[in-house]
């Protein structure tokens, strides 16, 4: 408890810690540290007086009595006062049970302590932490059973009760997977800590002074979160597949390493896996499965898309194994023919005048838009960015509308279809001669279908995943189409003679345009609405953002 409160009224490991103070707590530490600001010896007093119920009863929780969270304001709520941040943690403190129960119970000693705002640079979000001691006053201990749950459920009621951004998890049943900053920096030091052995192999990293490693490790460090680089990778071998086997075979063009996972006491089945980076130096690679990255990335999601028949069965087992061993692919790469710009652009289109009869409440049907969506812009990224950048940056806020706590039982074939083919041809065209056309021509499709996730999340009040998506449109998505051309008429006449063309000598048999769209109806997704109750047609954007 002592380490934890030094930490939390300390400068910060960046000294980004400002105005160091209690803003809430029980009865004693409320009143003995009211309005005081936290110097060293106000610290250790604040840190022994939680300490002491514990110290007092010599009781012994396991896994630790020390209890340990932040409440964190979207940026939109902007900064709260010390009064209204003192009436939330005892609210909190409340729903969570450990304060006295109406004097059923005896109370558990807590602090909740503010510093400013949260990130490296102080310039975050408005949060407070809360520590508690989890040793009641009279040696008993607090129940902290789903006490995760029990947090969640809790903040739900404060958003509503304190009129804040409603996050919306509860109704949703949708939320991304979380980050750790201390995982940045593992991988920095893994890499700094190899590349000094490397270089000097007669010395020693840990007989390096502090201030040297944190130097190396400094300059190893990237701009982006391991878990971040590693799901845009994976979501971009997952649109370009139409089998597990070719996951197999593009995640090997992603520069990345898997580690499949068997079913117990078996190696012909496969029932996970796990990425990493590639080692850079030699140093030991840190390991992510597929469903810590994403929750619509995690192996028996993927393979809801996939052909499921004991000879494509074999295959993925054969490739998992090739690939985890260092071997050559087991099975030749067919990759699907790639379409013209005009037919994948025109076919998007056709999707986005199909969406305005998708009602708004199939949640699970919009989810799979917006996870093909974003694989699309995935793929679109790993081409053209050398680093991420925007189009990473829209991928992953998009992707924020795909993950469902459940596994979703319906999907728009049609959505997949499309960005399937759209991310095969930027993958083989965006860097040609003629790359920014293409990439400014898919844009004013994708602008888009943006558009229609962004007013189906305001039309069922979603106000998080809303915001998110619009900032994502109107923040990293506008910078990339003002980058691009503008499109000309004439270009604008030759990509609709395209899919004119294409449409006229496909076979019916083979690649039925007109039936494309055939699983967007009724029967599948729910009646339509009735008109009053669709959304509006979305606006083009205009030419100063790449139309």
């Amino acid at each position: 408890m002592r380490g934890l409160v030094a930490y939390l009224a300390g400068p910060g490991r960046r000294n980004e810690h400002r105005n160091q103070h209690v803003v809430a707590g029980s009865e004693d530490i409320e009143f003995r540290f009211d309005d005081i600001d936290l110097d060293r010896a106000q610290t250790r007093l604040l840190g022994r007086m939680l300490e002491c119920d514990r110290r007092n009863s010599d009781v012994v929780v396991t896994g630790g009595h020390v209890w340990h969270c932040s409440l964190s304001l979207s940026k939109v709520d902007g900064v709260l006062g010390d009064d209204q941040w003192r009436r939330i943690a005892h609210r909190f403190v409340k729903q969570m049970g450990f304060d006295d129960a109406g004097g059923t119970k005896a109370p558990c000693q807590w602090a909740a302590i503010r510093h400013g705002l949260s990130g490296e640079t102080g310039e975050g979000n408005d949060h407070i932490h809360i520590a508690v001691n989890l040793v009641r006053s009279d040696g008993t201990k607090a129940w902290v059973y789903r006490d995760y749950v029990r947090a969640q459920n809790a903040c739900r009621s404060l958003e509503r009760e304190f009129g804040l951004e409603q996050v919306g998890c509860d109704r949703t049943r949708a939320a991304t997977r979380g980050w750790k900053p201390g995982e940045r920096e593992a991988e920095a030091r893994r890499r700094a800590k190899a590349r000094f052995e490397q270089d000097n192999p007669n010395a020693r990293w840990s007989a390096l002074p502090v201030e040297e490693r944190k130097r190396l490790l400094s300059q190893q460090l990237d701009g982006s979160q391991p878990r971040h680089r590693l799901a845009l990778k994976v979501r971009t071998a997952a649109i370009q597949a139409n089998s597990e086997a070719q996951f197999v075979r593009n995640l090997r063009r992603q520069h990345v390493i898997v580690r499949p996972r068997y079913a117990h006491g078996r190696t012909d089945v496969v029932t996970g896996y796990s990425v990493a980076e590639r080692p850079r130096y030699g140093e030991s690679p840190i390991w992510y499965g597929g469903g810590s990255l994403a929750r619509d990335l995690a192996l028996p999601r993927l393979r809801q898309y996939w052909v499921d028949s004991p000879r494509a069965a074999r295959e993925a087992v054969e490739e998992w194994r090739a690939f985890s061993r260092g071997r050559a692919a087991a099975h030749p790469n067919a990759t699907r023919a790639t379409l013209t710009p005009g037919v994948v652009s025109e076919r998007i289109a056709e999707l986005n005048r199909r969406l305005h009869s998708l009602p708004v409440d199939n949640r699970e049907a919009w989810a799979s838009v917006a996870r093909e969506a974003s694989g699309m812009m995935s793929a679109w990224s790993r081409t053209v960015e050398s680093v991420p950048g925007p189009i990473a940056k829209a991928a992953r806020d998009l992707s924020r509308s795909a993950q469902t706590y459940d596994r979703p039982r319906q999907y728009v074939p049609a959505a997949r279809s499309c960005m399937m083919d759209a991310a095969l041809l930027i993958t083989a065209a965006a860097c040609d001669d003629d790359g920014h056309m293409l990439q400014a021509v898919l844009m004013r499709q994708m602008w888009k279908t943006v558009f229609e996730v962004r007013r189906t999340m305001q039309a069922r009040d979603d106000a998080y995943l809303a915001r998110i998506t619009r900032e994502c449109q109107e923040r990293e998505l506008t910078a990339v189409a003002k980058s691009l051309p503008e499109i000309p008429e004439q270009v604008d006449r030759a990509l609709r003679r395209q899919a004119m063309q294409t449409q006229a000598v496909e076979q019916p048999a083979a690649r039925p345009q007109a039936n494309v769209f055939a699983d967007i109806k009724p029967e599948r997704f729910g009646t339509p609405q009735p008109a009053t109750a669709r959304r509006q047609q979305p606006p083009m954007p205009d030419r100063s953002v790449g139309r």
